[in-house]
């Protein structure tokens, strides 16, 4: 699987799409028009071994809803990433078995290194 969940709306995302200069054979999804279904959360958290780790605490609704005074548990950060598409950390990139998340410089020079050049 190659695939890309994204926000269309979010600069950083298109910048860094552009960056990797993707094959034809990924595929792209736009959070805001096609929401993450628990499957694939289920199978994103498995590549990521947490639901923790894809949840982004820079969301505007962490603060607005003082979740950072809250103590969040793997259900609670599974329920709120399901709830808004804001929560899930981006651009989330999938390579076969390989996730990369977040727009971290060093996640971004990994996830070409990881890409199949031709």
């Amino acid at each position: 699987m190659k695939k890309i969940y994204y926000l269309k709306s979010c600069t950083t995302c298109l910048r860094i799409i552009k960056s990797l200069e993707l094959s034809d054979d990924f595929e792209l999804q736009d959070l805001k028009e096609n929401p993450l279904s628990s499957t694939d959360l289920t199978h994103l958290k498995t590549l990521a071994g947490s639901y923790e780790a894809l949840f982004s605490r820079r969301a505007k609704l962490y603060k607005e809803m003082g979740l950072k005074n809250e103590s969040l548990e793997e259900r609670d950060y599974k329920r709120y990433i399901l709830d808004h598409y804001t929560f899930l950390k981006r651009p989330v990139l999938v390579v076969e078995q390989q996730i990369f998340i977040g727009n971290n410089p060093k996640t971004i020079a990994a996830a070409k290194l990881a890409l199949p050049h031709e």
